[in-house]
């Protein structure tokens, strides 16, 4: 080897997931890793860092020894759980990347994300093993399923059960050749596209990007203790959790989310750090005893993928008085780099513009640029980041499509003043946000297009201060057939997860398009805000 070259794999100098969590075993062994909520197996679990890091490592160690390793991908399906944990750092310590499979999901979406990813293993929850079962086409690469037995004592006889992967597993540390350059994580994103996305993070970017830009830009310390429901699904519920365990933080994690037990949560597990849409605000502000807890030691309270209520604001200013706001920006592309706002009230925020997504953090570059991609006060957001992906996973097309030029183009139209404070204004495509989660307009119009009654449907993300939000479709019927919008929400939820259902069916005799034929989706959105938004 030449005196002057390096291999960062060598644990003498790498930087991975699982070395750190190593290291906080060692260095913080009795702090708790996680404090787990109201779940079917108790009401209260603690892992320490010293007991999380021992459970991985036989984990890690029985998977190892059914073929899983370094380059294969693990998937996760369940509701948020200790045992999630264990299996997402099991893999990343085998430098196998992780997909998280929402429970939710319908069988042909299910089978679709496990199929493209080519899962080698999936680790899933009990009381969702059947829908695994019931999936009648062949998933030849799944060759290693687990059971998360710990809300249940069978499983199927096909499947491992995990207590007893973790029981009979070596506790030593995993001997594995895994850097940061390894792949760690694939999230799925529907975005704009009848199908979703994946995109392929490597470890690498957690450390360079995401994790420096939320400690700097958020102001995070080590002793934070986070009141957790991010669903593990996602890149939020995924990555934050990889970010906070790397600091060393708390991680409270209720097994469903409940605005009266947040409520308890809150005080009694000290919690100092929140992170949820709007939506789960609003929750917690209507729950009974809000306006006599005393949630002094909450110094952050995030907020993203959605508007600004004030009367979130409001509510919160009279029990937590000195609680400092966050707002941000980011995609998964980005491994979640973010552009970052902090405030106390609107009135802090810029022009009181409730659009507002602040500025760029340190690791984060970015431009807005106009159709001929030349520097403008509105349009595109462009980005160079070390958080970049490396690209979607099995689409290089895609990848070229949105890196080019030396940058990420995110398909988000801003506005950006003189102080470089950013306004989000629209997604150049039609995702609809609601209620935190991605929904792709294109994906619910294929569903609908499906059904015999259906000659024509546009879907549209309609504005509500409640979901941000809400999925609603517009359906022109054949000519001779009555399209009924209950039987036509009631045929998408045999296709469709619950979230991407449409909450509002408007049966139209035309749809509005330009001279070219195309469809005017601005002149439904500006029909349906102008009428009643749904309770």
């Amino acid at each position: 080897m030449n005196e002057h070259s390096t291999s960062i794999a060598e644990p003498v100098r790498r930087a991975t997931f699982g070395d750190q969590l190593r290291r906080h075993a060692a260095r913080v062994p009795d702090r708790a890793a996680i404090v787990a909520l109201h779940s079917p197996a108790a009401e209260r679990r603690v892992l320490t860092y010293r007991q999380l890091n021992d459970q991985v490592n036989r984990l890690a160690n029985s998977l190892a020894a059914h073929g899983v390793g370094v380059g294969d991908v693990v998937a996760t399906m369940g509701r948020n759980s200790p045992e999630s944990v264990v299996a997402f750092w099991a893999a990343a310590k085998l430098g196998a990347a992780v997909t998280g499979v929402n429970y939710t999901f319908t069988a042909r979406e299910i089978h679709y994300q496990l199929e493209h990813a080519e899962a080698k293993a999936i680790v899933c929850e009990d009381a969702f093993v059947a829908k695994i079962e019931a999936l009648d086409q062949p998933l030849p690469n799944l060759s290693v399923r687990v059971v998360n037995d710990a809300y249940g004592d069978t499983s199927p006889a096909a499947w491992l059960r995990l207590s007893s992967l973790v029981e009979h597993g070596d506790p030593a540390e995993p001997d594995v050749d895994v850097d940061e350059s390894t792949l760690g994580i694939i999230p799925y994103t529907s975005g704009t596209e009848a199908l979703p996305k994946a995109v392929a993070i490597p470890q690498r970017n957690y450390f360079v990007s995401m994790i420096p830009s939320y400690t700097t830009g958020i102001g995070l310390v080590e002793d934070d203790v986070w009141y957790y429901t991010m669903p593990f699904h996602t890149i939020a519920g995924m990555g934050m959790q990889i970010c906070l365990l790397t600091l060393g933080n708390t991680i409270v994690l209720p097994f469903a989310v409940d605005p009266v037990k947040a409520l308890a949560a809150f005080v009694d597990e000290g919690v100092t750090v929140v992170g949820q849409t709007p939506t789960f605000y609003l929750q917690v502000i209507q729950a009974a005893g809000f306006a006599e807890t005393d949630l002094s030691r909450i110094r952050r309270a995030i907020t993203y993928g959605g508007t600004m209520p004030r009367a979130m604001f409001e509510g919160f200013a009279t029990v937590a008085p000195d609680l400092e706001w966050i707002t941000l920006w980011s995609q998964s592309e980005l491994t979640q780099t973010p552009t970052i706002g902090r405030f106390r009230s609107l009135d802090d925020v810029p022009g009181k513009d409730p659009s507002w997504i602040g500025r760029p953090t340190a690791q984060l570059e970015v431009r807005v640029v106009d159709a001929d991609g030349n520097d403008a006060a509105e349009g595109e957001l462009i980005c160079r980041s070390p958080g970049v992906m490396r690209g979607y996973y099995k689409n290089p097309d895609k990848t070229a499509e949105v890196l080019r030029g030396g940058w990420l183009h995110t398909g988000d139209n801003v506005r950006i003043d003189d102080a470089g404070n950013l306004y989000f204004m629209d997604r150049q495509k039609d995702l609809i946000k609601t209620g935190g989660m991605n929904v792709s307009s294109v994906e619910v119009e294929r569903v609908l297009y499906q059904h015999p009654t259906v000659l024509e449907v546009a879907v549209v993300g309609v504005d509500d201060d409640y979901w941000s939000q809400v999925v609603t479709a517009f359906v022109v019927a054949r000519p001779g057939q009555t399209a009924d919008p209950d039987a036509l929400r009631a045929f998408c939820k045999e296709q469709l997860a619950g979230y991407k259902v449409p909450k509002v069916v408007n049966i139209v005799e035309s749809l509005p398009k330009d001279s070219q034929g195309k469809l005017l989706k601005r002149e439904l959105r500006r029909q349906a805000n102008t009428a009643a938004k749904p309770a």
